[in-house]
Formats: C-alpha cells, sequence, structure tokens
C-alpha cells in the first residue's frame, strides 16, 4: 500500500488540490506538494534562513539554532506526527519549510522592530510576509512572480494558526494578506487542514525544546533551574537517575529527545481522541470544525504554558539577550528610518520598486527589503550605511 492509499478521509490528497493560481503542467515525478517543497527549499529566502537568528544573533556561536536549522527540525516532527496520523507528510513538510521564511534578521528583535516602524504605514506580520515571499518577492520563474504554489499551501502558511477573520476575532487583517486575498480567496474565516495544524504545533515543540537546549548550553541558565518546571524537571532527573555521572551535554541532549517525545506523542494521542469525537469525513470538514483538530491535551497545554513562562523569565528576557536584542532594535529601526527617508540610498533594485520619500509604497518597499536581510547583511549595510569609514561595496 503506498503512502497515499493510506491516506485518512480528512488529509489532503494532490488529486483534490484546489490548485494554483496560475495553472501549471503537472509533474511527471512529483505531487503538487512535493513540488511546492522543491520549490520552497530552492528560494532565495530559504537559503537566508541559514544565516538568520532564531534567538541568538548569528555571530554569537556556530552551535546556536538558525531559522534553517530550525525549519528543518520542525520539518521533521511534522513529518512524522503526520505519518502516525496518516495525514500528508508532503504537505506538512512543505508548511514546516516555509513557516519562517517571512522572519526579519534578529529574530524577535528584528520583527519588533519592523512591527514598531511600520505601524504608520500599513504595519508588519511575519505570516502577511511570508505570503508576500511566496507570492510575488520570489522572481525567479518566467511566467509568474513568486513560487505559484498550490491553495492548500498557501493556506496553511497564511492561517495555520487559526482563522484570521470572524466571530470572537478582534485583530486587524495584515494589509498584505487583505490584498492578495481580494484576488486569491484562502478562505480566511476557516481553520487550515490538518497538515497545517501540524506544522503549527511542530513548530511549537521544536522552538520550546531547542530553546532549552540552547539556553543550557549559553549559560543562560542551569539544569538546576529546571527543577521546578512541570514535565521538565521531572524529565531531566528521571534521564540524570537512569544514566548516573551522564556528562552535561549527553544529558541535555537525551532529556530534551525525551520532552520532543513526550509532546509528539501527547498531540498525537489528543488528535486521534478528537478526531474520533468529530468523526470527520473530508479535510473540508476539518476546516469547518469550529475549533483545532490538532491540539495538546489539557495537562501538555498546561506544561507547554509552564515551559514558555519559564523561557521567558530565564532566556528571552535575561540581561545578555536584552543587551544583543537592544542592538538589533535600534539597528533595524535605523536602516529603515535611513532608507524611508532618504530612498536613493536603496540597491537600484530596489530603487525602482520604491517612491517618494517616507511614501507608504516607499516603507513597504524598505520592509521587503530589510526583511529580507541575513544578520551578518544587516551589519554590513548598516555599516556602508552609517559608518564613514565603510567602503561603499
Amino acid at each position: 500500500m503506498t503512502a497515499m492509499e493510506n491516506l485518512a478521509p480528512w488529509a489532503c490528497r494532490p488529486a483534490e488540490s484546489r490548485g494554483r493560481l496560475y495553472p501549471e503542467k503537472e509533474s511527471d515525478t512529483r505531487t503538487c506538494f512535493q513540488r511546492d517543497r522543491d520549490r520552497i527549499i530552492h528560494s532565495a529566502a530559504f537559503r537566508r534562513l541559514e544565516y538568520k537568528t532564531q534567538v541568538f544573533v548569528n555571530h554569537e556561536g556556530d552551535f546556536f539554532r538558525t531559522r534553517l536549522t530550525h525549519s528543518l527540525e520542525v520539518s521533521q516532527i511534522a513529518r512524522s506526527m503526520c505519518r502516525s496520523l496518516n495525514l500528508n507528510e508532503d504537505l506538512a513538510e512543505a508548511l514546516a519549510l516555509a513557516h519562517d521564511l517571512g522572519h526579519p534578521p534578529f529574530g524577535h528583535a528584528g520583527e519588533d522592530a519592523l512591527r514598531d516602524t511600520m505601524q504608520p504605514y500599513e504595519g508588519f506580520d511575519h505570516n502577511a510576509q511570508s505570503l508576500r515571499i511566496v507570492t510575488c518577492l520570489e522572481r525567479r520563474y518566467a511566467e509568474f512572480d513568486g513560487l505559484n504554489l498550490t491553495w492548500e499551501t498557501l493556506e496553511g502558511v497564511v492561517k495555520h494558526n487559526g482563522p484570521l477573520v470572524g466571530p470572537g476575532i478582534d485583530r486587524q487583517l495584515p494589509q498584505a494578506i487583505m490584498e492578495y486575498g481580494a484576488g486569491h480567496d484562502l478562505e480566511l474565516d476557516t481553520f487550515a487542514s490538518a497538515e497545517a495544524q501540524v506544522a503549527s504545533l511542530s513548530d511549537d515543540i521544536a522552538y520550546n525544546n531547542h530553546d532549552i537546549d540552547d539556553g543550557l548550553r549559553a549559560g543562560l541558565f542551569t539544569v538546576d533551574d529546571l527543577r521546578g518546571v512541570p514535565l521538565v524537571g521531572p524529565v531531566f532527573e528521571e534521564v540524570r537517575q537512569k544514566y548516573p555521572g551522564l556528562e552535561t551535554s549527553r544529558l541535555i541532549h537525551e532529556s530534551v529527545r525525551h520532552l520532543i517525545g513526550h509532546m509528539v506523542n501527547d498531540l498525537v494521542d489528543e488528535t486521534r481522541r478528537r478526531l474520533e469525537a468529530a468523526n470527520p469525513t473530508s479535510p473540508e470538514d476539518i476546516r469547518c470544525s469550529g475549533g483545532p483538530m490538532v491540539a495538546f491535551s489539557d495537562e501538555m497545554q498546561a506544561n507547554d504554558r509552564a515551559l514558555k513562562d519559564f523561557l521567558f523569565e530565564n532566556m528571552y528576557r535575561h540581561y545578555k539577550l536584552n543587551r544583543m536584542t537592544s542592538k538589533a532594535r535600534r539597528l533595524v529601526k535605523d536602516l529603515f528610518q535611513l532608507l524611508v527617508q532618504e530612498p536613493e540610498c536603496l540597491p537600484t533594485e530596489w530603487r525602482r520598486r520604491a517612491g517618494a520619500p517616507n511614501s507608504v509604497e516607499t516603507a513597504r518597499t524598505v520592509a521587503d527589503y530589510v526583511a529580507g536581510m541575513t544578520d551578518r547583511y544587516a551589519s554590513d549595510e548598516y555599516r556602508r550605511l552609517f559608518d564613514v569609514q565603510s567602503r561603499i561595496s
């Protein structure tokens, strides 16, 4: 039995895809979702993730996660869970690999800076930026801008965290999503596919656990500091008792491996329970279910929240990271403000897309330019623009 024949009735099937905005001849060797995955991997935006940070700035050390290594880890977790749940692994993999494409340099600090500076100019949102990248900013193909991904992949990129409009949702819809949706309806009032929901929670599992790993290795907190964190403390203690005298680096790896396993198993079990209760018969039943179908149990949700709280206090707000992110925010804001006020300083291809100084058109172009930078390129561009001793190119 092939993987496609083994799919659940509510899984997304390539043969039933809603297709692409620009019709294309199907591949003889790959399904449409495999083709989406490959286009994402070959995109310039995906390659740049190698030098975009997850938490630490790129030059802080070679062993910390980058957006690229994180995306690969999310992809592995998503594929494993989809295999257990008889969902489409290829679609989930494409979404996992695409989910961070819109992130600016310097992690959350860069995103916060762009969100602040873009507030008078239609705002900035990394999910909306991911949509812009895959629908217009990537310029590789002769017949269209963007990657011309399938409807299901675009839907998952935009609303993997749930509906964006509808009853009880009071947040403003990002301008980029609003504009794109006017010409290509992604049904923003429904949930995304089960595969997109798996990819979203795979992201949670990956970054929580790997931030534990990176935080410990960076010396921002110790294994003993984790004792009081639900699930995490007991797992570290269990591993320590099972392997007395185990060196710290192996203790960390073994414990994080167990933690990921606990979270994955809980997610699979809870999702199966919800599927059995809802009894969906198609992907549309998942989209119109009125709530997420892929989820942690209540107990694991509480554990997840406790871990996030610990990381927030002990890692993301650590003074060493505060100093680093403070510099990064200033750098991004200074770059943005200079280029918006003086768009003639933009590289030629970007200058052609910009308008008058301080206009919405110019701000959007500058945001696209800055958001696409790697940490290293942003630092170099800052020196070129602000250091009078620096070479122009």
